[in-house]
């Protein structure tokens, strides 16, 4: 039998990807932001034309690294990583709470490098709805969102327990997120940067799940969106370890169906009123879908740039 951490890395699938490896990677640049110093690094800069997006890239929980996207990208599309506060090289910030703190001081990094608007953002994950609450921050900002297997930040808590029920399973998606991000906040196993990661994460989410989202102004329907979402993913054994080792009491097959069909909606509905967008569905995907078809999230991402040149 796994070990309990074992069993927890090979089930995040859907809150995060990559965590302790990519997230420690040495980012080849600082800049000091509002007193914290922020990892970063850019990439075809001096390709970048006036009035082009930029790419900027929000990873998943404990972080993580795109370069597997970058080899697909053209010279002339300009991208950025950078590091959450805690994560491989930001120094983490006791004051950074909640995710619109979070995205402020994205904001405020992007500013400090001169790095001008308009920006197309690519949310992996929880990275997802951060992304989604930058566009309501910072709408004139924003060309275009590439969402990459998103966490459902749109899900309702009766949603939530309906799905439970329908999928005749004792726990639900909301209390599973919970569960884990608690476990890789406390597991010392995990490395500094996704501890702390999750730690905030956990105090963002104190007041509810993705509270902060529930009142959010609508998208402008200028900003383009791309939505990839994996469905119908393979239960492999860490996942029935992990339930047999918490008594999470989860019907796979019939509790990722619920919640699939409600993300499938949720997304669906964000996008309606959007120019330029489009929802892709990749059955039997794992959660690491940059990472499995790096050719296919680039040409989308291409896509959503080129869409904005065009208009």
């Amino acid at each position: 039998m796994k070990n309990i951490n074992e069993i927890i890395s090979g089930i995040l699938f859907f809150l995060a990807c990559n965590l302790s490896t990519h997230a420690q990677q040495n980012h080849s640049k600082s800049v000091v932001v509002d007193g914290k110093k922020i990892g970063y690094k850019m990439f075809n800069i001096q390709g970048r034309k006036n009035g082009d997006p930029i790419v900027v890239f929000e990873s998943g929980l404990g972080g993580g690294i795109f370069d597997p996207i970058l080899p697909f990208l053209p010279a002339n599309i300009a991208s950025v990583q950078y590091d959450r506060p805690g994560i491989g090289q930001s120094e983490p910030d006791s004051g950074i709470i909640s995710d619109s703190q979070l995205i402020k001081r994205l904001h405020t990094l992007l500013l400090t490098l001169h790095i001008k608007p308009p920006y197309l953002l690519v949310g992996h994950s929880i990275g997802g709805p951060y992304i989604r609450l930058f566009a309501a921050e910072f709408p004139e900002d924003v060309s275009g969102l590439v969402f990459s297997d998103p966490t459902d930040f749109m899900l309702s808590s009766e949603e939530n327990e309906k799905a439970r029920m329908n999928s005749q399973s004792a726990t639900g998606y909301q209390q599973l997120s919970t569960i884990l991000i608690k476990m890789m906040a406390e597991n010392k196993d995990f490395g500094p940067g996704t501890r702390n990661d999750a730690l905030r994460a956990l105090k963002a989410n104190a007041s509810g799940y993705f509270y902060e989202y529930s009142n959010l102004p609508r998208l402008k329907d200028k900003i383009a969106v791309t939505v990839i979402i994996s469905y119908n993913k393979p239960i492999e054994a860490p996942d029935e370890e992990m339930n047999k080792k918490l008594s999470l009491g989860i019907n796979f097959k019939p509790w990722w169906k619920e919640y699939d069909n409600l993300r499938i909606q949720h997304y669906s509905d964000l996008i309606k009123d959007n120019d330029n967008s489009k929802i892709i569905l990749l059955p039997k995907y794992s959660h690491g879908i940059y990472y499995q078809n790096p050719e296919l999230v680039a040409k989308l991402i291409v896509e959503n740039f080129l869409s904005y040149r065009k208009r």
